[in-house]
């Protein structure tokens, strides 16, 4: 039978029903139900924090807490997606939220729906992820920032392109910032359609999100009191190396850290020693490191540590971090690889590239965008360059 608790079900198609409770019943052989083990892991990391108050759901047979566990418990069983549900049986997953069955497909679609353009998901979002830096303020000092694109190949919108790394093309989509730990664990998330890149991104949404989440920052006094603290360290890729945010962060006292874009000279092999180095995942490594004192263009002292690889390639990271010592730098930044690997697992696990959405937004007319004339031109003006400077080799050469 499709439903055995009628007489709740009549009660809410009359719109006299809050909704139904949760009724668990001894069963034998409920498929997936092991997900079940991984209620409390789920409830300890905020699933139904703060929903009655950031979400509603009118009256019926559903509740809110019923469609977060149900869409919790899709995640774990990897059912990426909501059409997917209509080859699970029904009445087995009811089973495993206290009901008689689960909602249909249409149902299920129509109160997510409801849940995200009458609620208010950032704050919730937010919430949760101040909680999850107060957990842990340790992890919540050293932050791993990067970009993640979601190609978009449907028509209802032309969304600018971006560079997309692990296809070598530019693609349609939107991009997803995401903040994490050492371990590889989100703090939060910011998406844009817009393509300000890294840098800019940094400077408009992360940087005063993180000044105001970020625990246990040093006070003013204690700022002024030791020139070479920090608030926190910003980890990233080669796209946000530049020596003016570094020095832009560092006025702010946030430290950064990223491989040197245009490292210089090798340097001599007697300058590396082997050191240990804690890593978060790997325990302890041997790692042939060296440092020095760098001066970048923006007039700032920064230091640079390279690590010596076995094919004898110098690897040159620069870090305005002056507290932590060089094993250190090392451990956060060769740990960058979290991030990537969370990248590719939320891929290949829960489908994050298929989470865009199908509705249509206004777009904010207050965002500063580059005139697409204004990028033709100047990709024609490269193009010319780079030609000019071949056929420049190609004369040298041939003079030779």
């Amino acid at each position: 039978m499709g439903c055995t608790r009628v007489m709740e079900r009549v009660e809410a198609a009359v719109g006299v029903l809050e909704e139904a409770p949760s009724e668990f019943e001894a069963a034998l052989d409920v498929t997936t139900a092991g997900v079940l083990f991984a209620l409390p892991a789920l409830l300890e990391n905020g699933l139904l924090k703060h929903t009655n108050k950031c979400f509603n759901l009118p009256k019926g047979f559903y509740g809110l807490a019923q469609i977060f566990l149900l869409l919790g418990f899709m995640a774990l069983a990897r059912i990426k997606n909501m059409e997917k549900l209509r080859y699970c049986p029904p009445g087995e997953w009811g089973k495993i939220l206290g009901l008689d069955r689960i909602p249909e497909v249409k149902t299920l679609r129509a109160k997510v729906k409801h849940i995200a353009q009458t609620g208010n998901v950032s704050e919730w979002a937010g919430e949760l992820s101040k909680e999850w830096m107060k957990a842990n303020p340790e992890a919540a000092g050293i932050l791993y920032v990067d970009g993640h694109v979601r190609v978009y190949h449907g028509a209802q919108t032309k969304l600018p392109k971006r560079y997309v790394a692990r296809e070598k093309l530019c693609l349609r989509g939107m991009t997803d910032y995401w903040v994490n730990n050492q371990t590889g664990c989100p703090f939060f998330v910011i998406t844009t359609p817009f393509t300000p890149g890294l840098l800019g991104m940094m400077r408009s949404e992360i940087v005063p999100r993180l000044l105001e989440d970020v625990p246990n920052q040093p006070s003013a006094e204690e700022l002024d009191a030791d020139e070479r603290l920090n608030r926190f360290v910003m980890i990233f890729d080669r796209e946000g190396y530049s020596p003016d945010f570094f020095h832009e962060m560092w006025r702010q006292r946030i430290a950064c850290q990223t491989y040197n874009k245009y490292p210089k000279e090798d340097w001599p092999i007697s300058e590396f020693t082997e050191q240990v180095v804690s890593m978060p995942h790997a325990g302890q490594v041997k790692m042939p490191l060296a440092e020095r004192g760098t001066r970048l263009s923006a007039k700032m002292w920064v230091r640079e540590i390279r690590k010596l690889t076995e094919t004898g390639h110098q690897t040159s990271v620069l870090s305005t971090d002056y507290k932590a010592d060089t094993a250190e730098i090392a451990a956060h930044m060769f740990s960058r690889w979290s991030q990537e690997n969370f990248f590719r697992y939320m891929m290949q696990e829960y489908n994050i590239d298929g989470l865009s959405g199908y509705d249509l937004e206004a777009v904010d007319d207050t965002k500063t965008l580059v005139n697409p004339a204004y990028r033709n031109l100047e990709s024609q003006i490269k193009s010319k360059a780079a030609a000019q400077q071949e056929k420049g080799r190609a004369c040298q050469h041939s003079s030779v």
